[in-house]
């Protein structure tokens, strides 16, 4: 296989897969977070190295909670 040819194939490889993932996050978003912790997890526990410790936290969502998960529209509980 030329190498021109396996480049082409990696950068579709990387637009499905990017593709893919927005998909997933737009049409199930809790799923993405649950999926999201469960990897995130296992790489910041103590004794992981720094640089895996660092990817965990860079994987992990943030703690926005309940609201951000559904887009944060605030139509689901009392307006304060």
């Amino acid at each position: 296989m030329e190498g021109g040819l396996l480049l082409q194939y990696l950068l579709i490889a990387v637009a499905v897969l990017a593709s893919a993932g927005y998909v997933m996050q737009r049409q199930m978003p809790a799923f993405t977070r649950r999926l999201r912790v469960a990897c995130a997890v296992p790489l910041v526990r103590e004794g992981r190295p720094g640089w895996m410790r660092a990817l965990g936290r860079w994987i992990a969502p943030s703690g926005t909670g309940a609201a951000g998960a559904c887009g944060g529209c605030d139509g689901c509980g009392p307006a304060d």
